[in-house]
């Protein structure tokens, strides 16, 4: 493990992987702002600054902006976590150090791509590619990890 925590291309990954990481928990205060902004919210118990019973009933709604930055966050997740367990996997099988940063800065680029075309609603396929981009990115990184490491 000494040699894992000491190669340039695992330091990489900690950094790129933070970073996604990072990005995803950003998310669940960004939610919570446009709650509060739209006033929307899920639960009553969420609405404890309505006045009246009928403003807190008022308050619990679906609102656009909020279900689109829920979405994004959920994309994320659905991104994040594989890209942080294929790229571990794949900083294990001591790609070069050009080829890694290579795959990390992708993907960490195609996913604040993404979050800026789905938050600002910007025309598709923005947001498809920055998505397939990202994937491409991961499904890459699992092709190298499956064909260096693959026993049958």
């Amino acid at each position: 493990m000494g040699d894992l925590a000491d190669s340039e291309v695992f330091s990489a990954f900690a950094t790129y992987a933070t970073i996604v990481i990072l990005k995803v928990m950003f998310m669940a205060p960004l939610t919570a702002y446009f709650r509060m902004t739209r006033k929307a919210f899920s639960n009553i118990e969420d609405t404890w600054h309505g006045k009246t019973p009928e403003e807190k009933k008022r308050m619990l709604q679906v609102n656009p902006d909020v279900e689109r930055v829920r979405r994004c966050h959920l994309n994320d997740l659905e991104n994040v976590i594989p890209f942080v367990l294929v790229g571990l996997l794949y900083a294990l099988t001591g790609p070069d150090l050009p080829a890694a940063l290579l795959h990390f800065r992708v993907f960490v680029a195609s996913r604040f791509c993404h979050t800026v075309a789905y938050i600002a609603a910007l025309p598709q396929p923005s947001r498809a590619l920055s998505f397939f981009v990202g994937l491409g990115a991961t499904l890459s990184m699992a092709y190298r990890v499956l064909s260096t490491s693959l026993v049958l």
